[in-house]
């Protein structure tokens, strides 16, 4: 048998991102969660939470990446915009695939910037 680990086709790595879901709905606003993310690749996240949403739900994502601790560039993050869907929950959290379409920004620590 497979292990999980030989079974994915990208490299996952630990990182604790914070991030801030929205739901994807038509006509409703939804409140936006405000999680950490336990590790990522770039086909999707794994976010913790003690309330996972439903497999299925479509969710806008915000994750902050401070590129200081990446690129040694001191006071600026990126700000990486995408969107994706549930496809699987633990008691822990949630996994979240993420669709082609994605958007990344540089930030600077100062500035506030609005997410979704």
């Amino acid at each position: 048998m497979t292990s999980g680990a030989e079974r994915r086709k990208m490299e996952r790595f630990t990182l604790q991102l914070p991030a801030k879901l929205a739901m994807v709905a038509e006509d409703s606003e939804q409140a936006i969660l405000e999680l950490l993310t336990s590790d990522v690749c770039a086909g999707g996240a794994f976010f913790q939470t003690g309330q996972p949403l439903p497999p299925g739900t479509e969710v806008k994502i915000d994750l902050v990446l401070p590129l200081d601790e990446l690129k040694k560039l001191e006071g600026k993050k990126a700000l990486i915009k995408v969107k994706g869907a549930v496809v699987r929950t633990t008691r822990d959290g949630m996994a979240i695939a993420f669709n082609e379409h994605f958007d990344i920004t540089a930030i600077k620590n100062q500035e506030k910037k609005d997410f979704t």
